[in-house]
């Protein structure tokens, strides 16, 4: 038994606990309810608050142990999809009480960028990444995002395992993030209005999805989140402003098993002899259960191996929980 599992009640326990406290916030100080449980009936919020740190805490001790991890990483990554996009539906056929602000934009992942340059504002999602980035690194793209729980889905439904390296991906990447922000940039200075703006995003939206049903199944590799998403881009780019990281080490022989439990394409064979991890690389763990010879480690200032994965599972379990809990839009 590792380290890190001998742990698994403690971090169960820290992670119920700093949710809790989290919540108890988001319950407390906004004067327009954020939990949808307060808007429904009388204590609602609170009963919210309390279901959402339990889950926290039983995510938490499933995350603890790695061959878990791998799993259970995918099925709460698209049950907050599942939940943002239920409610999303529910507050466009029902009620807008569904909805966090009353008002409705797409759930596009690239508009995160493009709406603040084509509003000249900037609005909660820039400051929700930023902050995501600074706590936990590149989280947000393996179980904060709403979009990227598809990709993953798509990618497992293929038994190929290749030794796959997806071509291009850094020019293909920087391309599309650049063609975003400077087509919010143009259509912004041209007055062009948001109906026809918005069709732009949805048909930006449908290929992304296309990369996800026409070579993330086919490949195995998650070709949206890691070749098209600017996003991905950003917080692939900008996760060296969070205190974690995550490398080989010189415990590694070059066996190659961890290249098939990557779904980002951080880890191939060139990357490997290079004793390197791909910089598209979102921490999310799955590897770690196929290396033999813990070549594969969290790092974190002052903590050791073990203790740094402990505190990256807390925080992104947390962070997974409180957005689920305040999944609107």
């Amino acid at each position: 038994m590792t380290a890190l599992n001998k742990n698994r009640w403690s971090i169960s326990i820290l992670t119920f606990i700093l949710t809790l406290a989290l919540l108890t916030i988001v319950q407390v100080k906004p004067r327009q309810p954020l939990l949808l449980g307060e808007r429904l009936f009388l204590y609602g919020g609170w009963i919210q608050v309390l279901l959402f740190s339990v889950y926290a805490g039983f995510i938490g001790w499933k995350m603890s142990d790695r061959e878990d991890r791998k799993i259970w990483r995918g099925r709460i990554w698209m049950l907050f999809s599942i939940v943002f996009f239920s409610q999303l539906i529910l507050g466009i056929c029902i009620d807008t009480i569904f909805l966090m602000s009353g008002k409705l934009h797409f759930p596009i992942p690239g508009l995160i960028l493009a709406g603040p340059v084509y509003r000249f504002e900037i609005g909660f999602m820039p400051i929700l990444l930023i902050s995501t980035i600074l706590l936990s690194g590149p989280a947000w793209c393996s179980q904060l995002c709403y979009f990227g729980a598809f990709d993953h889905y798509a990618s497992t439904r293929t038994k190929r395992r290749p030794k796959y390296t997806q071509k291009h991906k850094n020019s293909i990447r920087i391309s599309v993030l650049i063609l975003i922000l400077s087509s919010a940039f143009i259509l912004r200075m041209l007055n062009i209005n948001e109906p026809y703006v918005s069709v732009l995003a949805v048909l930006f939206g449908f290929i992304g999805i296309g990369f996800m049903l026409f070579f993330s199944r086919k490949k195995g590799v998650m070709t949206h989140c890691s070749s098209f998403c600017p996003i991905g881009t950003v917080v692939s780019v900008s996760k060296k402003v969070s205190p974690f990281r995550f490398q080989l080490n010189a415990d590694c022989t070059q066996c190659m098993k961890c290249i098939k439990e990557c779904k980002y394409d951080a880890l191939n064979i060139s990357n490997i002899k290079k004793g390197q991890i791909g910089y598209n690389c979102t921490y999310c763990g799955d590897c770690l259960s196929a290396c033999h010879h813990q070549a594969l480690e969290y790092k974190f200032p002052g903590l050791s191996r073990f203790n740094a994965e402990n505190l990256w599972i807390i925080i992104t379990v947390t962070l997974h929980a409180c957005f689920m809990a305040i999944a609107r839009i």
